[in-house]
């Protein structure tokens, strides 16, 4: 029987909250007193700290909803998974397709060290933006003419990263939703571009920058294709917390960054063909309901995350229990309606978190001029999409 929401939200937020305020305040002291004297030295602290408060969020998926993701790649891409940098771009197929990656990369050894291009507003989450922004995530305005310096820096500092990273890039701008596919299907009419069935029109100006920053350090592009078998109903922040299970298919395919082209326009066009195949690809999974190409691989469900979990909450319990005996806080009106007033606060919190994953509430896909246009117009089109 599904769990109550608000059963299962505020003892779930409290420990969240609670326990992300602590790694904040580590990572802010390290950021501040290590960073200036060793960056790479701070990195790897960020790395296991962050790890702390991701894996509460890994533990949900996997030991509280019993998410199950398959991944389907040929040997020698699973192998390298987690040992080399590589920029990763995706379909954003569901509301927590930003999880599902976070999954893989714990499995693969590289979670701390996972990061993402996002918008601005990411970053003013408290404590999962917070944390995001220590750990040198990308944040963009969606404007390209304030974001292409902020692109280009925050990748030239990632050359010197000492650790195995990958860089996940959604080019579609925004999450899958059927009338976002309207209106994508609608401007690739108008501009004689493949019109899409099951993925978006890929925005492809910060792909073509990141590969031109980073083609000289990072050996790989990861092409992965996220999708919800038909049998499965689609996950969610809110069924998560219900405790509600989902399976999800991921298809990663590795492409050498040696072998893309070098001419930026040429570099835009690959990224597009690679989104026709990817959308060919969903087709053959919606009739066969697999990749048929690989065999899936089930990732298990290590232990990890439960142990983090079962620490963070006798740390949080314990420290908590100590502090209302010295502060004497439920013995006072006073005490008590301050108590009151966080909980309805960590409750708000969590309800804002969860808005900010669904996928209607992400921002619509633009609606494309009425008239055909040549490859040049194409190009410009797409400057402005960015």
């Amino acid at each position: 029987m599904p769990i109550s929401p608000a059963a299962v939200i505020v003892p779930l937020g409290l420990l969240f909250f609670a326990s992300g305020l602590i790694v904040n305040l580590i990572q802010a002291t390290c950021f501040v007193i290590v960073r200036p004297v060793s960056k790479n030295f701070y990195r790897r602290i960020n790395r296991f700290v962050a790890e702390l408060l991701w894996l509460e969020l890994v533990w949900i998926v996997d030991w509280w909803a019993g998410v199950k993701i398959q991944v389907f790649a040929d040997p020698e891409t699973f192998r390298l998974m987690g040992k080399e940098h590589a920029l990763v771009i995706s379909n954003h197929k569901s509301d927590i397709d930003w999880l599902v990656g976070w999954i893989i990369a714990e499995r693969s050894g590289c979670l701390g060290s996972t990061l993402a291009v996002m918008k601005k507003s990411s970053k003013f989450l408290p404590v999962i933006g917070w944390s995001m922004w220590f750990s040198e995530y990308l944040f963009l305005e969606r404007n390209w003419a304030k974001d292409e310096s902020t692109l280009k820096s925050g990748l030239q500092e990632l050359r010197d990263f000492p650790l195995p990273f990958w860089l996940a890039l959604f080019v579609e701008g925004t999450r899958f939703t059927q009338a976002k596919l309207s209106a994508a299907q609608e401007y690739a009419i108008s501009t004689g571009l493949p019109v899409p069935r099951n993925v978006l029109i890929p925005r492809t100006k910060g792909f073509v920058s990141a590969v031109s920053h980073m083609r000289t350090f990072v050996p790989a592009v990861y092409d992965v294709t996220v999708v919800i078998p038909k049998s499965s109903p689609s996950p969610t922040m809110l069924r998560l917390f219900q405790g509600q299970p989902s399976v999800v298919h991921v298809h990663v395919k590795r492409h050498l960054m040696k072998d893309l082209p070098e001419a930026d326009e040429d570099v835009a066009q690959w990224c597009r063909d690679i989104f026709v195949a990817k959308d060919n690809l969903l087709d053959k999974h919606i009739a066969e309901d697999k990749f048929s190409d690989h065999e899936p691989r089930d990732l298990g469900r290590p232990i990890k995350s439960l142990l983090v979990y079962i620490t963070w909450v006798f740390v949080v319990v314990a420290g908590t229990i100590k502090m209302l005996q010295w502060s004497s806080l439920l013995s006072s009106w006073k005490g008590v309606a301050f108590t009151v007033f966080s909980l309805a606060i960590v409750t708000a919190l969590m309800q804002i978190m969860i808005m900010f994953t669904q996928s209607e509430r992400s921002n619509p896909a633009k609606v494309s001029p009425s008239k055909p246009r040549s490859r040049e117009e194409l190009q410009g089109s797409d400057d402005k999409q960015e």
